[in-house]
């Protein structure tokens, strides 16, 4: 197979990930006629990571945090999209190896972002549910709602306890938003839908290694964040770590043992690798050595942006930017304008990145905001935290439809999506 772009005068920018560092690059890049974009993705839409959560949790549907990459560039004749895995790069050849072919680069940018990090442990990833894409969000919605189907028509106390008890690894954004959702799901919408289950025997664990809950925030948001949980109900479990999942049972590194059918892994992340990039341009935690201007250290015309670049500065980032998505949708406007002045044949501006603070929401009303002059938890928090993530949504009527969901629920306590869809295979695939 080949990928039917035409060769032309332009400028090609291979732009390998359509997350929020690669479409951002990609849609300042559209504006230019000096360049012709390529965007490689294995998806062919744009995922709001940040709503993965609410997906599973049946509180959004896919489709309103999903946006087609096609749309995004219906009237860019130089923006070039490809469902395609890229499967190595020939830095000396400028080159990249994909599914469907070979393709020359002038620039390569590298945005393919992180993927959960099991820490090595193949049976826990063999047996935990991740939640790094809307195909596992879905998964993950259907295996709840799948075993309190299965827990009503279950015999006796045990016998339930394995469909209805759900343990959640990781106690960073990802793992406290899911476990204020498991609880309000719990108190607001199993008495609704499940009659026949006593919604008091579902026992929700939020297994978390270090001392405190959201320990990359502030003091004072980790501990009302951690009020927010027990409140809910949640059985949080501080400085513990999970050795191993066999599908039935947690084995906390004290020995301790949970039953649970369903282990939510949300305790890490690792950048994707491609092979071709030599070892040393690599850092900590699989992500690429970048300089100040984004280049990766060690290659000619190749960046990387996102979860995937490892900047960092002595004193404000030693260990590199968060891995969200304000640091890639920053880095991906200042490499589109630093593209243009290297083609002028001006020097690159380096990266400074402007850190807009961070957020998490634990249920409703309940939210914690670390902002850069002002924290605040609670109602306002919790209000601001759906203004943004509704701002940052591609897509109007994405963003009403986001909206209009949030508005039913916060009225009735209830969504309409607890639905378990599984996909269909031909017989003997």
């Amino acid at each position: 197979m080949k990928f039917n772009i035409p060769d032309t005068l332009q400028k090609r920018v291979v732009i390998v990930g359509g997350g929020f560092g690669g479409l951002t690059l990609a849609r300042r890049l559209a504006k230019s006629k000096d360049f012709q974009v390529v965007l490689i993705d294995k998806n062919n839409y744009h995922q709001f990571q940040p709503l993965f959560y609410q997906v599973a949790m049946a509180g959004l549907e896919p489709s309103s945090i999903s946006f087609p990459f096609r749309k995004v560039f219906q009237s860019n004749e130089n923006v070039f999209v490809r469902l395609a895995k890229v499967l190595a790069v020939r830095p000396a050849d400028q080159e990249i190896e994909t599914d469907i072919g070979p393709l020359h680069y002038d620039y390569l940018v590298l945005a393919m972002g992180a993927d959960t990090n099991w820490f090595g442990n193949e049976r826990i990833r063999a047996n935990a549910i991740p939640m790094k894409s809307v195909g596992e969000a879905l998964y993950l919605r259907n295996a709840i709602f799948e075993d309190y189907e299965r827990a009503v028509t279950a015999d006796g106390y045990e016998a339930r306890q394995r469909f209805l008890d759900i343990v959640v690894v990781g106690g960073g954004a990802t793992g406290v938003e899911v476990a204020g959702s498991l609880a309000e799901m719990k108190q607001h919408i199993i008495g609704k839908d499940y009659k026949d289950l006593n919604r008091e025997e579902i026992e929700i664990h939020l297994i978390h290694g270090d001392p405190r809950v959201l320990n990359a925030m502030s003091t004072e948001a980790s501990a009302k964040a951690e009020k927010f949980l027990r409140e809910l109900g949640v059985n949080i479990w501080l400085n513990k770590v999970v050795k191993d999942y066999d599908g039935q049972t947690v084995t906390i590194d004290d020995g301790t043992t949970i039953r649970a059918d369903k282990v939510i892994w949300a305790a890490g992340i690792i950048g994707n690798k491609i092979e071709g990039i030599p070892a040393e341009s690599y850092g900590r935690g699989n992500r690429l050595n970048c300089n100040e201007f984004n280049a990766v250290k060690g290659l000619t015309n190749v960046f990387a942006l996102g979860d995937i670049a490892l900047q960092t500065h002595e004193r404000k980032w030693p260990n590199g930017h968060a891995q969200v998505a304000q640091p890639a949708m920053q880095q991906g406007k200042l490499l589109a304008k630093n593209l243009l002045r290297m083609l002028k044949g001006k020097d690159p501006e380096p990266f400074h990145y402007f850190d807009l603070g961070s957020m998490a929401t634990i249920g409703r009303h309940r939210a914690v905001a670390d902002l850069p002059f002002w924290k605040t938890q609670g109602f306002l928090a919790w209000m601001m935290w759906l203004f943004i993530h509704l701002l940052y949504i591609l897509g109007t009527k994405n963003k009403v439809f986001v909206f209009l969901n949030w508005v039913w629920n916060y009225l009735t306590y209830d969504q309409s999506l607890r639905l378990v869809i599984k996909p269909w295979r031909k017989p003997g695939s």
